[in-house]
């Protein structure tokens, strides 16, 4: 599967926006999908994860209640809602794809699992 995202910008604090990650290949609903962010000097870090079928949801403790992760499988997209954005926000975005048939939620969490990435859109927050 090749990952196009894009959808990055700058914003202001408390402001929003949705990135998109496009998807072509293999079909999009045998894939566990997820959102990192790599802030400059830092490692690349877990933001969201949802299931192939969209029924479950997995958020990193800092953007629980204001990010929002969704996938349209006839669309062959996912995406990220994020609102009430912070300048700690501010990171490159990355979505990634997980083939994998996963037994314990952890797994969602876990750079590892995700085998097939995009190429990264950088958001940034001012304050």
């Amino acid at each position: 599967v090749q990952l196009q995202a894009s959808g990055g910008g700058l914003v202001q604090h408390e402001g929003s926006l949705r990135l998109s990650c496009a998807a072509s290949g293999r079909t999009f609903n045998t894939y566990n999908m997820g959102w990192f962010r790599q802030a400059p000097g830092k490692e690349r870090e877990f933001v969201a994860a949802i299931s192939l079928s969209g029924g479950s949801t997995y958020y990193e403790d800092s953007v629980q209640g204001r990010f929002t992760i969704s996938r349209d499988n006839a669309r062959n997209t996912l995406y990220l809602q994020m609102n009430s954005l912070k300048p700690e926000d501010t990171a490159v975005y990355y979505c990634a794809a997980d083939p994998e048939s996963r037994k314990y939620y952890s797994d969602y969490f876990n750079l590892k699992s995700y085998a097939y990435w995009g190429q990264g859109t950088l958001v940034t927050v001012s304050s």
